[in-house]
């Protein structure tokens, strides 16, 4: 409410005799505020504060000058004290300590508005499971009234099915080896992920990674993501900025030492300064790596001078700048292993969930570990929903895809 309110309010209280118009109006308002935060259950206290607050009644007390606004406040604060979340305690609480009645009744009022807040979230979040079934139902329902009229709506994501199917049965290909920065090729766990049995958890999983691989002139995107292809999209953006960016700081952290690389501070510039270039990636990869190797290079410089450790020689100082900036080419070795790397935790994120994953980061990803557990939520919740949606549309298609013999589960259930 407005200031010109709570002045006119102490002004008809303060007239001799008190004028109780405006708060007779206030009062009604917190009854109906305090009525909405009860539950359905809670009929007894719905009884008394209609009783303490009833309108007929109060309006009579104020009509014989003895309406006693102290004692309504007092139970009021009372009802609040009951009814309010634990994190608004300490609000109430500090309303006790107020003796201006015309204060008190704003502070209460504004208070109250909190609590109410508080309820409108308590209700949406006990609704969310409601509201996300019917939504699942409602998504699958119009999907069928499609798939009625167009027989053929599953042929992409058939297809797109059988093509994450071929590529689990097929030997993957290795990088080279190491380069100068100390990158190997895939790691006994990324080899050993090639080897799991062929099960429709496994094959959807994959389905899903090549999404984040999809070329944009391929029309035969899977009917059943046209509806997350934005946000897909989105999320491919995000992974190939983390895979530059852990690339930049694998590369720097080979030259910059173990004792510069465990500052948090050194590693928060690094990332700063990369994601500062990254919007001119995309269109001018070697001029932002040109840039961003120099800023790297100088900013090496400064902070091994600052920490009195001894500084980068030209041929490092060269050797560094260098492989910063073939980080720009899609075939870098180290850009390479880094994606393949992403990938694989984003799989096992699909697998076996985001915090679990975490726990066994391949190597090369620890300095992103926060961004990474951001990208694999995204990307399990995404994949989640439309697995709760069109699930049995996947369970029939892997059926024909699968051989009975190495199916581990006939069923698609949420990863």
């Amino acid at each position: 409410m407005h200031n010109d309110f709570w002045d006119h309010l102490k002004e008809q209280l303060s007239a001799t005799p008190p004028d109780f118009g405006c708060a007779l109006d206030l009062l009604n308002d917190i009854k109906e505020i305090l009525l909405s935060l009860l539950l359905p259950r809670q009929n007894h206290l719905r009884s008394e504060i209609e009783a303490a607050l009833d309108a007929d009644f109060l309006k009579q007390e104020a009509e014989r000058g003895a309406l006693d606004l102290s004692s309504l406040s007092k139970y009021i604060l009372n009802m609040m004290t009951l009814l309010c979340a634990p994190v608004r305690d300490e609000a109430v609480q500090t309303l006790e300590d107020i003796t201006d009645p015309v204060g008190l009744l704003r502070g209460i009022f504004q208070v109250l508005g909190l609590m109410k807040m508080d309820m409108v979230n308590y209700t949406i979040q006990s609704l969310q499971p409601q509201l996300q079934e019917h939504s699942i139902q409602y998504e699958r329902a119009k999907f069928q009234e499609q798939l009625d009229q167009q027989p053929g709506l599953l042929n992409h994501t058939t297809k797109w099915l059988a093509q994450a199917a071929a590529d689990l049965t097929t030997p993957p290909t290795c990088p080279d080896s190491a380069d100068s920065s100390g990158v190997a090729g895939p790691s006994p766990k990324e080899a050993a992920s090639n080897s799991e049995p062929l099960s429709p958890a496994v094959v959807l999983s994959e389905g899903f990674l090549n999404l984040l691989l999809w070329d944009p002139e391929n029309e035969e995107f899977p009917e059943t993501l046209q509806m997350d292809r934005t946000r897909l999209q989105e999320l491919e953006a995000q992974l190939q900025q983390l895979t530059v960016l852990a690339s930049v700081l694998l590369v720097a952290s080979s030259f910059s030492g173990s004792v510069l690389c465990g500052s948090p501070q050194f590693v928060d510039k690094m990332k700063r300064l990369t994601k500062a270039l990254m919007e001119e990636f995309n269109p001018r990869p070697e001029d932002a790596m040109q840039t961003l190797s120099e800023q790297v290079s100088q900013e090496i410089h400064q902070s091994l001078k600052n920490m009195g450790l001894a500084a980068l020689s030209s041929d490092n100082t060269a050797s560094l700048i260098r492989q910063l900036q073939n980080i720009a080419k899609k075939e870098n070795r180290v850009r390479s292993v880094i994606d393949q790397r992403i990938h694989l935790f984003l799989k096992c994120c699909l697998l076996l969930g985001v915090q679990r994953s975490l726990l066994d980061l391949p190597g090369g990803l620890t300095f992103i570990e926060p961004e990474l557990a951001e990208l694999g939520q995204k990307f399990v919740n995404l994949t989640q929903h439309n697995q709760q949606v069109f699930g049995p549309y996947y369970t029939e298609i892997l059926k024909t895809l699968i051989p009975p013999g190495q199916a581990l589960q006939t069923k698609v259930e949420a990863l």
